[in-house]
């Protein structure tokens, strides 16, 4: 198992983990990379105000990994 670099903490997401994401991951994943809780993260899906691109795939939410990193200030 890999160590985290986030110290710790059960949220969060190390750099490496993020960048070995794939193309689109759920909202879950999302969530924990940016610190939100499931909650806050599937209200601001629902109204259109999820800090970056989120893809409807019938029930299920898909955020576009590219958005994420250059959220996070991840994007090469």
């Amino acid at each position: 198992m890999r160590e985290n670099s986030t110290e710790g903490s059960p949220k969060g997401m190390s750099r490496e983990d993020l960048l070995a994401l794939p193309v689109a991951v759920d909202l879950e994943t999302s969530n924990r990379a940016l610190g939100l809780g499931r909650s806050k993260g599937y209200e601001l899906a629902k109204r259109g105000a999820y800090p970056c691109k989120v893809l409807r795939l019938g029930n299920a939410y898909r955020v576009v990994t590219a958005d994420l990193l250059i959220l996070l200030g991840l994007a090469a």
